[in-house]
C-alpha cells in the first residue's frame, strides 16, 4: 500500500520506511514557530522543564506578528517576554518592529520553510507551508514547548482527501476562491484531522501565492495540512527565497485517499462567505440581496501578499471608497510594503481613500486596526468570520478575495469587480 505526500514526510522524519494512517509516531522537527501571543505561555512550560536551552536555535522562529507595534500594555508585556527568550538562547530568527511580518508570509519570504520539511507553528494556520510542497500544522502552546525543547513531536499519521484541480482560473478569481468553494462543497469540518494534497494539471497555473492562500485555510476545513506538490514555481520560488536544501517527496500511484474530488477552476466564480462560518459560502452571482458594508479589509497571512495588493489596487485605481466605507488595507511583511511603494500601490490605495497599516495581524482576530461595532458589516480577505471574531458580538464578518474587498469598498456593498 503505497503513502501520501504528507505520509511520506512524516516517515521519513520519524525514520521509519511506511507509515500508515492512524499510526502514532514521533518525528524530528525542522522549524518550530511562535508568535507574541502563544510564545509567551510556550515560554513559561519551557521554564519548568529540565533544560538549559532550545534544541537548536537556527530552528526556532519567533514572529511578533498579532499586537505589534504594541497596542496596549498586555500586549507590550507578552512581547517584552519572547524578546528577553529570544536574547537569552541566542534565537537566531526572531522578527520584530522593523522586521517584522505576518509570520505566514513572512517564513517562506525569509526562506526558512523549504520542501520535505516538518513544521510545527502554535498558530493554527502554519499549515501554510504546504504549499511549499512541505508538512506543517498547527499545535498548542505546550507542544511548542516540547518541540523547542526537544526538536520532536508527536502525530498520529493522518488520512488524506485528494483535490484534483484541473483548467486555469478566470479573472478576478483568486485561490482565496478555491478554497472557500472547497470548504462549501466539505463543510468546516469535512476534513477533520486529514491531509489535504492537491493534485492535476490545474495547480501549474496556480501562483506560489495562490497557493499559500489554498493552504493556510485548510485549518478552515478542519485539515491537519494542506499541501501541493512541488513543481517548477515552487523550486524557483525556494531558489530565490531560501538558501536551505529541500527534498521532494510524491505520492505514490497507490496511495489511498478518504474521498476524491475534481475540480474545475475555469468553472469558479468569486465566492463569499456569510456570517458566521467559512463553509457558509455563495457564488458572487448567487448573492440576490444587496448586502451593505461598513468596512472593506485587504490583508491578513491569508491574503496580504503582493498579488492581492495588485488585484486590489487594479480595481481602487481612478476609483474613490465609497463615503462611510473604512477601506484599511494591510502588506504582509516589510518586503511586501516597500514593493507595494515601489510599484506605486500604496499611492492607488491612498488616493481611493483607503488607509495602509504597517504589517500586523491586526482585526483579523479581534485585535487592532478596524475593529467592528455593534451591528457593522465588514467585508475582509481574513480567514475566520465567526461570531466576535472582529469585534462586537452582533458585528457580521463576510470572507472573500481581494477583488470582491476592494470592489465592495467602492459600491459600499458586497460587489464583484464586474459590476463597476
Amino acid at each position: 500500500m503505497g503513502m501520501t505526500m504528507t505520509q511520506k514526510i512524516l516517515a521519513a522524519h520519524a525514520g521509519l520506511d511506511v507509515v500508515e494512517a492512524g499510526q502514532l509516531i514521533e518525528a524530528n522537527l525542522d522549524l518550530v514557530l511562535g508568535n507574541d501571543i502563544t510564545s509567551p505561555v510556550a515560554i513559561r512550560e519551557m521554564d519548568q522543564m529540565t533544560v538549559d536551552t532550545v534544541f537548536d536555535r537556527d530552528k526556532i522562529a519567533l514572529v511578533m506578528d498579532h499586537f505589534v507595534p504594541n497596542k496596549d500594555i498586555k500586549s507590550a508585556q507578552h512581547c517584552k517576554c519572547v524578546r528577553e527568550f529570544a536574547h537569552e538562547h541566542h534565537i537566531t530568527n526572531f522578527f520584530d518592529v522593523g522586521e517584522m511580518g505576518i509570520e505566514h508570509a513572512l517564513l517562506p519570504e525569509k526562506g526558512l520553510t523549504v520542501a520535505g520539511d516538518v513544521i510545527i507553528g502554535a498558530d493554527s494556520h502554519t499549515c501554510t507551508y504546504g504549499a511549499l510542497g512541505a508538512f506543517s500544522t498547527g499545535v498548542g502552546s505546550t507542544d511548542m514547548a516540547a518541540g523547542m525543547a526537544t526538536g520532536k513531536a508527536w502525530f498520529k499519521v493522518p488520512s488524506a482527501l485528494k483535490f484534483v484541480l484541473t483548467g486555469k482560473l478566470p479573472k478576478w478569481v483568486s485561490g482565496k476562491d478555491v478554497i472557500l468553494y472547497i470548504i462549501g462543497k466539505i463543510g468546516v469540518d469535512g476534513a477533520l484531522y486529514k491531509s489535504l494534497e492537491f493534485v492535476g494539471d490545474g495547480v501549474a497555473s496556480l501562483s506560489m501565492d495562490d497557493r499559500f492562500t489554498i493552504s493556510n485555510m485548510a485549518i478552515e476545513a478542519g485539515g491537519k495540512n494542506g499541501i501541493f506538490p512541488v513543481d517548477e514555481k515552487t523550486i524557483a520560488y525556494m531558489k530565490e527565497h531560501s538558501k536551505k536544501d529541500y527534498t521532494i517527496y510524491e505520492a505514490d500511484a497507490d496511495a489511498v485517499y478518504e474521498q476524491e474530488y475534481t475540480i474545475d477552476l475555469s468553472k469558479l466564480e468569486p465566492m463569499v462567505a456569510f456570517p458566521h462560518l467559512p463553509e457558509n459560502t455563495k457564488g458572487i452571482s448567487e448573492i440576490g440581496e444587496e448586502v451593505t458594508i461598513d468596512q472593506s479589509v485587504i490583508g491578513s497571512c491569508t491574503n496580504g501578499r503582493m498579488e492581492d495588493l495588485r488585484c486590489a489596487a487594479d480595481i481602487l485605481k481612478g476609483r474613490k471608497v465609497k463615503k462611510g466605507v473604512r477601506c484599511i488595507v494591510i502588506p504582509a511583511t516589510q518586503e511586501i510594503y516597500l514593493q507595494a511603494i515601489e510599484e506605486g500601490l500604496i499611492k492607488t490605495f491612498i488616493e481611493a481613500g483607503a488607509v495602509v497599516s504597517t504589517p500586523t495581524c491586526g482585526p483579523c482576530l479581534g485585535g487592532y486596526m478596524g475593529i467592528l461595532a455593534e451591528k457593522e458589516r465588514c467585508i475582509a480577505t481574513t480567514n475566520r468570520n465567526f461570531v466576535g471574531r472582529m469585534g462586537h458580538v452582533d458585528s457580521e464578518i463576510y470572507l472573500a478575495g481581494p477583488a470582491v474587498a476592494a470592489a465592495s469598498a467602492v459600491t459600499g456593498k458586497i460587489s464583484s469587480p464586474t459590476q463597476l
